[in-house]
């Protein structure tokens, strides 16, 4: 993640899976149930969506929060997957979290092999 202004990265994020999603201002906006002026302020002005807002964008765009507030940088990152594993590290003894951070590591240099 670079240093620029949150602001900033939102409003990239926000065009960014708009267009990923093949859609226009209007379309995106009647998708969320807002306005079509508020996505027009939210990716050219300092308007920040409120909470519920934000929540609309990322649901009706099939992306997460964290993509759009630039704290991950992949969109189509399974919300449910990802929300299970952070709520469930909680309930995992201290051997057993090692065991499953030595597993993913496994599983990202399998794929980092694979795309290679």
């Amino acid at each position: 993640m670079s240093p620029r202004e949150p602001i900033d990265i939102f409003k990239e994020r926000l065009k960014a899976a708009r267009a990923l999603r093949g859609l226009n201002q209007a379309e995106l906006a009647a998708k969320a149930g807002l306005p079509p002026a508020s996505v027009s302020h939210f990716e050219s002005g300092p308007r920040k969506p409120s909470f519920d807002n934000l929540k609309a964008l990322a649901t009706a765009l099939d992306v997460t929060t964290d993509y759009l507030l630039g704290r991950s940088d992949t969109p189509e990152a399974s919300a449910a997957t990802v929300g299970r594993l952070h709520r469930d590290l909680g309930k995992l003894t201290e051997q057993d979290l090692k065991l499953a951070t030595e597993f993913v590591d496994l599983l990202v240099k399998r794929g980092v092999k694979e795309n290679k």
